[in-house]
């Protein structure tokens, strides 16, 4: 065997009782699992420790970081194996080069404006292939819907023609055939709001061919937030299509304490024979871009012509007054409080003071959005600590960031939501128990990803794996400094190989792109095993 981990405390991904054994590696995979004699070619002393499969990011915004950090510690010390990307309807592939660059602009608050990367990619079998040289954790790809709608007809807010729903079936059909495992939607943000249910059913029966999954950033989480989630379940329910429900929260004034009314929609659509997961992350602030709270027609024709229109002081003031009084569809159609908005990341020097601040205004915000050409990014102090709880409890749930990486205050949850999970929730406040919320992090979003060898500490299962002491493991991260790595949690392992070893980020480069495979379009509902190149790039060292 290559190692031998000895005297863990198992917790293996299911939600049954932990146990304590060894547990053997040999060639990425876990061998055996119990008591062992013999010793491997490398042995850890794991008492105390509790070992578990690697930590699944449902929700990631690492499109960019992957490929230009090899580090990547802010989720590889988190004890994050598998990253799920193109999330929100906007990501770089597929594309070609016109929307390459509208989409370059349009996410730059997310990504950064990429000009430290070679997009050589413009097919989702291509990207996944830039993953494949060797990048710090696995990722797994979400087809944007956007960023199909962008491709198929532009930035338009108009019914798709027939010729350009085909267009879009088909390139949703290329992305999933070449190993995306579903595909997302952002339908607060341009241009996939401007989708139809009917166009959006279209292209989830597309997904339910594939056996993927349908992952929205529905239509509200504020003002309407009950009818959109309704709206997905009923469209994903017509189309035959799995459904997960992107950072599932209750936020603003008008959901706070009704998180009970989201869970009995699903509990109802469960009974009825859905097949229904979610994600959320375990902190109450909101974080996106700040030119996403202005309302869709302001979007219309791209990021160019947003600029143009906050340019005109007309246009300007037409904005401010969907924003501060009729509540706009970007903001979810809540009417804007800049005292809850705080800028948390700029890409132009010049804005750097405001980083940290609240928006003083909408003079304020169209200052910045000129000045930073859309970039900047911000924080959205609008959730509640009960939903938030409600939400982590039920047993569809999962765990995922929604870190957004770029500025210079971004979100702790970046760099804090698996810790946090463990540290906060279940040994401080004992909302859930260990075995319980290993499940959420690992188990169940292996199973909605129909990975038949991964999520769970299993003979046969690929050695992914996380070490962490339950008695000191926490978040590093705060609001006022972000970017602190965790604690308590040593070692983190993908192919049985360290990629973080005593607390520290070793040279590996173990993450490859987890698939879906060929053999399963067709065949809603069947496992097929993801292929990954084993090409080895840039690492020294080897265990």
């Amino acid at each position: 065997m290559d190692l031998v981990i000895r005297g863990a405390r198992v917790v293996d991904g299911t939600g049954g009782p932990s146990y304590t054994a060894d547990v053997g590696v040999h060639e990425g995979r876990i061998v055996e699992i119990g008591r062992i004699a013999a010793g491997g070619r490398r042995t850890l002393d794991a008492y105390g420790l509790a070992l578990a499969p690697g930590f699944v990011d449902m929700h990631a915004h690492s499109d960019l970081a992957l490929l230009r950090d090899p580090d990547h510690s802010a989720k590889a010390a988190q004890g994050v194996t598998l990253e799920v990307l193109g999330q929100d309807g906007l990501s770089y592939a597929p594309v070609d080069d016109r929307t390459l660059g509208e989409v370059r602009a349009a996410i730059a608050g997310w990504n950064g404006p990429g000009d430290d990367v070679d997009f050589d990619w413009r097919t989702v079998g291509e990207y996944l292939d830039r993953i494949d040289r060797g990048v710090a954790v696995n990722a797994a790809y979400l087809v944007p819907q956007g960023t199909v709608r962008a491709y198929a007809l532009g930035w338009d807010d108009r019914p798709a023609t027939p010729g350009e729903l085909d267009r879009m079936r088909s390139l949703v059909a290329d992305g999933l055939a070449q190993g995306a495992v579903g595909m997302s939607s952002g339908l607060t943000y341009t241009p996939g709001m401007y989708a139809s249910g009917a166009e959006l059913t279209e292209l989830c029966r597309v997904v339910a061919r594939y056996g993927g999954y349908y992952c929205p950033h529905h239509r509200s989480y504020g003002r309407g937030a009950i009818a959109a989630y309704a709206e997905m379940v009923a469209l994903t329910r017509e189309a035959g299509c799995a459904l997960h429900l992107a950072h599932a929260t209750m936020n603003f004034g008008e959901n706070e304490g009704r998180a009970g009314e989201l869970l009995t929609l699903l509990d109802e659509a469960l009974a009825a024979g859905a097949d229904i997961t979610l994600d959320s992350y375990p902190y109450t602030p909101g974080c996106t871009t700040l030119v996403a709270l202005l309302p869709s027609w302001a979007n219309e024709g791209g990021p160019q012509a947003v600029l143009a229109r906050l340019r005109d002081d007309a246009q300007a003031e037409r904005i401010r007054y969907a924003l501060e009084v009729e509540g706009a569809d970007g903001c979810h159609g809540v009417p804007v409080d800049w005292s809850t908005i705080e800028v948390s990341g700029v890409t132009d020097p010049a804005f750097t003071p405001y980083v940290g601040t609240r928006v003083a205004g909408w003079d304020t915000a169209r200052r910045l959005l000129l000045g930073d050409r859309l970039a900047p990014t911000i924080l959205q102090h609008v959730g509640h600590e009960e939903n938030v709880r409600a939400i982590m409890r039920h047993p569809a749930h999962t765990g995922g960031s929604d870190g957004i990486l770029q500025g210079a205050k971004p979100h702790p949850r970046a760099y804090g939501t698996f810790p946090h999970y463990l540290g906060h929730y279940v040994r401080e406040l004992g909302l859930l128990s260990l075995e319980e919320c290993v499940a959420h992090l690992a188990g169940r979003p292996a199973a909605r990803l129909r990975l038949p060898d991964r999520g769970l500490v299993r003979r046969g299962h690929r050695a992914d794996l996380v070490l962490f002491d339950p008695e000191t493991v926490a978040a590093g991260s705060t609001y006022e400094n972000p970017r602190v790595l965790p604690t308590g949690i040593p070692h983190v392992l993908i192919d049985g190989r360290f990629v973080m070893r005593d607390g520290r980020r070793t040279d590996v480069l173990a993450g490859r792109s987890v698939r879906r495979t060929a053999g399963t379009a067709g065949t809603p509902g069947t496992a097929g095993t993801p292929t990954r190149t084993r090409t080895r790039t840039r690492t020294r060292t080897q265990i």
